[in-house]
This record gives C-alpha cells, sequence and structure tokens, in this order.
C-alpha cells in the first residue's frame, strides 16, 4: 500500500475587528468597525446596521422583496470589497467614529470606569 500525502488545508480569512480602544475598554464595542466575510471572496465593512459603500458613505442594508436577487446583488456589489480594501477601509474609519458627540478621542482620553 502506497501513502498518499496529507491534504494540504486552506485557511480562509473570516473577519477581524478594527478598534482603536483596547480589548477590555467599556466602550470598545461602540467604537469598532467589523470586516466580515460576505461570499466570493468579499468583505463588508460595517459599523453596527450600517456599512461603507464604496462611495465613501455610510448606509444602511435596505429590506429586500423576496423575488429582487438582483437588487440585492447589486447592493452588495457596492458595498463589499476585497479583504486588504475592506481592512484598510476599516482602519481609515475606526478613529473617526462617534456616538451622540462622543468621539474615540473623547473615549481614550476618559478615565477607566
Amino acid at each position: 500500500m502506497t501513502e498518499q500525502a496529507a491534504p494540504v488545508p486552506f485557511v480562509q480569512p473570516t473577519g477581524c475587528l478594527v478598534s482603536c480602544l483596547p480589548e477590555g475598554h467599556g466602550d470598545r464595542w461602540t467604537f469598532t468597525v467589523r470586516v466580515a466575510h460576505e461570499g466570493r471572496g468579499q468583505f463588508g465593512v460595517r459599523h453596527g446596521l450600517k456599512w461603507w459603500s464604496a462611495e465613501g458613505r455610510w448606509e444602511y442594508e435596505p429590506g429586500w422583496p423576496e423575488d429582487d436577487a438582483t437588487a440585492e446583488e447589486e447592493w452588495k456589489k457596492a458595498h463589499t470589497f476585497d479583504y486588504d480594501t475592506a481592512v484598510q477601509h476599516a482602519c481609515h474609519l475606526a478613529p473617526t467614529l462617534a456616538y451622540r458627540g462622543y468621539t474615540v478621542a473623547d473615549a481614550l482620553a476618559a478615565p477607566a470606569a
């Protein structure tokens, strides 16, 4: 009997978190951008329910009628990127996040709770 070579594993990134706040900081999740695999080698850049668009703005994903797969596909194309581009966008966006006027810089400057 001949020995077969072991199968070679495939490693596929599925996403990452990008934040200027350290792990354990109370406001970290408020100021985190998520890069998530969306299929076909494309990644979405998300903050909460908003997606970063190729046009350079945050947008909410609209609701889709069950029979309108084309519109959904076109929207996804305009809101997904290759992994490296998605991470670049997330790294650029993370320092600019704000919540009700409270910024990443404010969170970093606040005393630890």
